[in-house]
């Protein structure tokens, strides 16, 4: 006999997403772009020498290590301080490809005291990713130390993108420190300041979900779908949302359809786990009289 709604929704309550969901690649605004927000001068070695380590860690993050590691321990005549945030810069980036998350939040943090300052942009980029580092290497307390500075940092540059996504990895930080409603608040935050990221949303349904305001969930969900319609940890969330609010025909939709347009990922399997915990769709026969009556009237 299958199991009912009810209790499958109790064991997908405890089951998925026991953390926040992590987005362990650093954003667009803060991995592409050059210590303060500077074009590539061809004219300028320390900005040639970067986009050189740049182009070979899309292919071979290994030999950027290296190449950034060499580069910090050499010796420069002039422009130190510069040669020493690009190093760490890519340093930190191609230690993040290989999961060396220690070496990544360590590079990151060198860059970040190594910047002007005053460059406030610059700092902020650099502690938010030395943060979301050190959450992934479970240094918890000191990533939270680093993105409360990356908020104040990005506040005072005036970049509310900067600011949601430093705001954003406090709130991970906050949820693994079993803080909610303080991470809660970052969240909100977070989605004030920038409305289109549909990862502000996610988290946010995630965390409401997990503090039973399912109805609150249901409304950030819906926001992180028109924002990612095809992103399919939203789908999955979104899934997750349904079953628990007793919506079993929206949750199967859900979860079929990150099957659909994702079969080989790992999001499709965690989907195919969900549709089997619930068991096939009933039929009309069923949901009226139950699974024993409607066997009955087969012959």
């Amino acid at each position: 006999m299958l199991l009912t709604t009810s209790l499958v929704a109790v064991a997908l309550q405890v089951g998925p997403n026991p953390t926040l969901p992590y987005d362990l690649n650093p954003h667009d605004e803060l991995r592409n772009r050059p210590p303060r927000d500077a074009e590539i001068d061809p004219s300028n070695p320390t900005s040639q020498w970067l986009a050189e380590c740049l182009t070979i860690l899309e292919t071979d993050p290994a030999r950027a290590h290296t190449k950034a590691q060499i580069r910090l321990t050499e010796e420069v005549e002039q422009d130190i301080s510069a040669n020493y945030v690009v190093a760490n810069h890519c340093l930190g980036l191609a230690a993040a490809e290989l999961e060396l998350w220690q070496d990544a939040w360590t590079a990151f943090q060198a860059a970040k005291n190594g910047s002007p300052v005053d460059d406030k942009r610059a700092r902020a980029r650099f502690g938010t990713m030395a943060g979301n580092a050190a959450l992934a290497d479970g240094n918890t307390e000191h990533a939270l130390w680093l993105l409360n500075y990356a908020v104040e940092d990005a506040r005072a540059a005036q970049s509310a993108t900067l600011e949601a996504l430093a705001a954003i990895d406090r709130a991970r930080a906050l949820v693994a420190l079993e803080r909610e409603e303080e991470g809660l608040a970052s969240l909100e935050s977070a989605t004030q300041l920038e409305p289109q990221l549909s990862e502000g949303w996610l988290l946010k349904a995630t965390l409401l979900r997990r503090l039973d305001r399912l109805a609150d969930a249901q409304a950030a969900i819906e926001k992180a779908v028109a924002l990612a319609p095809l992103d399919s940890e939203i789908g999955l969330e979104a899934g997750v949302i349904a079953i628990l609010s007793g919506r079993e025909d929206a949750a199967r939709q859900s979860w079929q359809s990150v099957i659909d347009t994702q079969p080989d990922s790992l999001a499709a399997e965690k989907a195919k786990g969900y549709l089997d915990q619930i068991g096939p769709a009933q039929t009309p026969a069923q949901s009226i009289a139950g699974p024993e009556a409607a066997e009955e009237t087969n012959p």
